[in-house]
């Protein structure tokens, strides 16, 4: 017989004496259905839940580690901490709350979780400086778990339009052990306090959040010397009246910041004005000091007006030649020459983006030609001068890829969308108009970016020699 179906099995004679004969000091035998497990069994199932909720924790921790420390600017990474720490204790509210370089007070609030409809009734209202609870934790940085805000003595309440909060779990951040600020969180979803679970996973992201701040900060000195470093390395535009003109430059949105781009124009002896455009192969130290060598040397080339463009680049590339580990770049030097009471753009390109003529009238067009070869690449070739006539008070843009690429699209879409800004601002300054093109670059932000655009003035007591 089955041992169930002995248990269930109805009672019989002699069960009684069997008990009886039990020795003293020994509980009766009984069955499983008999002993009192309910409460065993709820204790088990609760440690379970609570070893499955840590254990999910653990998991969404470690991801969460992954996805912070995988950013490099600083503001997407503050954003991250915060919105993850929404997450991992379902907040409904969070705030990272940045200390001033005294670190008396916030100096900068970013909060989340509010609808639009909070954030409208918030409107005008200052950002918290660090009074009232959140000044607690500024001069107390241990964790703080407080279930009813208005009860807390230091409580200073909340400014007209504020959503009702009445729980807060804040936490310090600290940075190379220096308070860098405070995460706080308020409400839970589900209605109950924030409880000793929630605060052990904010503490640990708060250790994390710090090597990720550490890691934005240095990132973006590291960014910030490059640039300044790529910008010392690009000319500033001289005086080139009366010709009317201007450059931008962006660096990539990418970690490399500097890049091989470049741009220069000056006035040469017969009256024309000279331009060039450039971008070195690569996105480093390198490619920078390359771009200011291949700059100066056509610099120098350039400024003998009586050779064609063409020219000029024909001699730089057969220099580059016998450069050690010369470097690839396209450029397109073009030079704007006084012509019958006009003006006429003479240029020649090394594998670079044609020029984009912007008209009086606010028309476009970009002059497609034969683009040659880049530097670098075959010397012996060819190339090809171009001749354009271009009617006074035109602008002629010369850009680098980086201003219209986009990865995995075409080149036509980046164009068009370059051309369609150039006419919707055509009556800008060519200053003006450059850093309009920057700003609103239809690429994706993964090259650096040059542009110069020059404006033709009356073409009057030109022809000197």
């Amino acid at each position: 017989m089955a041992m169930t179906e002995a248990w269930r099995r109805e009672p019989r004679e002699g069960d009684a004496v069997r008990a009886a004969e039990i020795p003293p000091g020994e509980e009766p035998y009984t069955s499983l259905l008999d002993l009192p497990l309910s409460s065993d069994l709820n204790r088990i199932g609760e440690q379970l839940h609570a070893l499955a909720r840590a254990q999910g924790t653990l998991q969404e921790l470690l991801q969460a580690v992954v996805n912070i420390t995988s950013e490099l600017e600083l503001p997407a990474v503050l954003r991250r901490i915060v919105r993850t720490a929404m997450h991992l204790v379902g907040a409904r509210y969070g705030a990272m709350g940045v200390l001033d370089e005294e670190g008396r007070f916030l100096d900068e609030f970013i909060p989340l979780g509010l609808t639009a409809s909070e954030l409208a009734d918030l409107e005008g209202v200052e950002l918290p400086r660090g009074r009232g609870l959140l000044g607690h934790l500024i001069h107390h940085p241990e964790p703080l778990r407080v279930t009813d805000i208005s009860r807390h003595p230091e409580s200073a309440g909340f400014p007209p339009g504020h959503p009702p909060m009445r729980s807060l779990l804040g936490v310090a951040i600290s940075v190379r052990g220096r308070i860098y600020g405070n995460l706080y969180l308020s409400e839970r979803k589900d209605g109950q306090p924030f409880d000793r679970h929630d605060e052990g996973v904010v503490r640990a992201l708060a250790g994390t959040a710090g090597v990720a701040i550490e890691n934005a900060r240095l990132y973006q000195q590291v960014r910030n010397s490059a640039e300044q470093f790529q910008r010392l390395l690009l000319p500033r535009l001289p005086d080139l009246r009366p010709f009317a003109a201007g450059a931008a430059y962006r660096p990539a949105s990418v970690p490399a910041a500097v890049g091989g781009d470049w741009y220069d124009a000056m006035l040469l002896p017969d009256g024309a004005c000279a331009a060039v455009i450039g971008d070195v192969v690569g996105h480093d130290l390198r490619a920078a000091a390359d771009m200011s060598q291949i700059r100066n040397m056509l610099r120098a080339l350039y400024y003998d007006w009586n050779a064609p463009p063409s020219s000029s680049l024909t001699r730089l590339d057969h220099i580059m030649e016998t450069l050690d580990e010369a470097p690839i770049a396209t450029a397109l030097l073009a030079r704007l020459e006084p012509a019958d009471g006009a003006w006429r753009l003479h240029w020649s390109t090394a594998g670079h983006p044609p020029p984009l003529l912007l008209l009086p009238d606010g028309r476009v067009r970009y002059l497609d030609a034969e683009p040659g070869v880049p530097l670098g690449v075959a010397a012996d070739l060819p190339r090809t001068d171009h001749v354009r006539a271009v009617p006074v008070d035109s602008t002629v843009i010369l850009y680098t890829d980086g201003l219209v690429e986009v990865l995995g699209q075409s080149l036509d879409r980046g164009l068009d969308a370059l051309a369609v800004t150039a006419s919707r601002y055509a009556g800008r300054s060519p200053a003006e108009l450059c850093r309009i093109l920057a700003d609103l670059h239809p690429s994706d932000g993964h090259d650096d970016m040059a542009v110069i655009a020059l404006r033709t003035p009356p073409p009057t007591g030109y022809g000197r020699s």
